[in-house]
């Protein structure tokens, strides 16, 4: 029995039903169900919320979230090993647990919800980034979930709050800075996981922003992938790859062109994007 619930130690669950790590679906299981509980309770209160949680493997952060309160938990897993040990969460706590056998990145989520939700997810590593720009660019704005708390590595979590000036800043940093408020919560080290992942983690904490800087999330991203995609250069040169001639969008967006794509805040791109569109 667990400090969380009455199920059995997720260690037991997992030699039971062989749940092995595996590399290529990006798993690395959270184990420590204290850890578990903060993330969940670091999601804000969760009773009036379905819950969206992605990769919840053999179900330890989804006990955590139940255990929590949580009206509803949809939890989607693209690895069908994992299923039996999900269905016992779910007879645990009768209808309040969806368990949806998919891959998320080919899901449309918002479907599977109705009314506020919340995105809550020790996300696989290796899906984790592509994931998190598909909710960022969500149509229309504002979208269909009132916050996200996620964790990824921790290069990744700085690289989504980092600011202009500093090495960590680039694309992602861009485009979470535009649609949402994002914070790094707490780290989560290595021993907490099986198995031990090389790196850190941290969980990160973005609300969506209800006015955000008005763009075209295509043209946004055309304009920071030019930009940093050669970083080092000043953006009078970088931006040629944008197949028009750049000096006038920078003069349009107020932009001194011997500046490099680290030095420009978002309000900066959002007018390069904005100026792009009247080329």
């Amino acid at each position: 029995m667990s400090a969380v619930d009455d199920l059995p130690p997720l260690r037991d669950v997992i030699a039971r039903h062989g749940l092995g790590a595996i590399k290529a679906l990006g798993q690395n299981f959270l184990l420590d169900l204290n850890l578990t509980s903060r993330i969940a309770r670091a999601a804000g209160p969760l009773q009036d919320a379905t819950v969206v949680e992605v990769g919840p493997g053999p179900g330890g952060l989804t006990r955590a979230l139940l255990a929590a309160g949580s009206a509803r938990v949809v939890a989607i897993e693209r690895d069908a090993r994992c299923l039996p040990a999900l269905a016992e969460i779910a007879e645990r706590y009768p209808g309040r647990l969806e368990v949806v056998h998919d891959d998320a990145l080919k899901l449309d989520i918002a479907r599977l919800v109705t009314g506020p939700a919340k995105i809550v997810a020790n996300l696989p590593y290796n899906v984790a980034t592509p994931l998190l720009v598909g909710w960022l660019q969500a149509e229309p704005w504002r979208p269909w979930y009132l916050s996200m708390t996620l964790m990824f590595q921790r290069e990744v979590a700085e690289r989504i709050v980092a600011l202009p000036g500093s090495k960590a800043y680039g694309r992602l940093g861009v485009l979470a800075g535009w649609r949402s408020e994002a914070r790094i919560l707490f780290n989560i080290p290595p021993a907490a996981f099986t198995p031990p992942p090389k790196v850190m983690s941290s969980v990160v904490h973005l609300v969506p922003r209800t006015e955000p800087l008005q763009a075209s999330t295509a043209l946004l991203e055309r304009v920071t992938a030019a930009a940093f995609g050669q970083r080092r250069k000043m953006l009078r040169q970088s931006l040629r790859s944008l197949g028009v001639d750049p000096l006038p969008l920078l003069a349009e967006a107020g932009i001194d062109p011997t500046q490099r794509a680290e030095e420009i805040g978002v309000a900066g791109f959002v007018a390069l994007a904005n100026a792009l569109a009247r080329a």
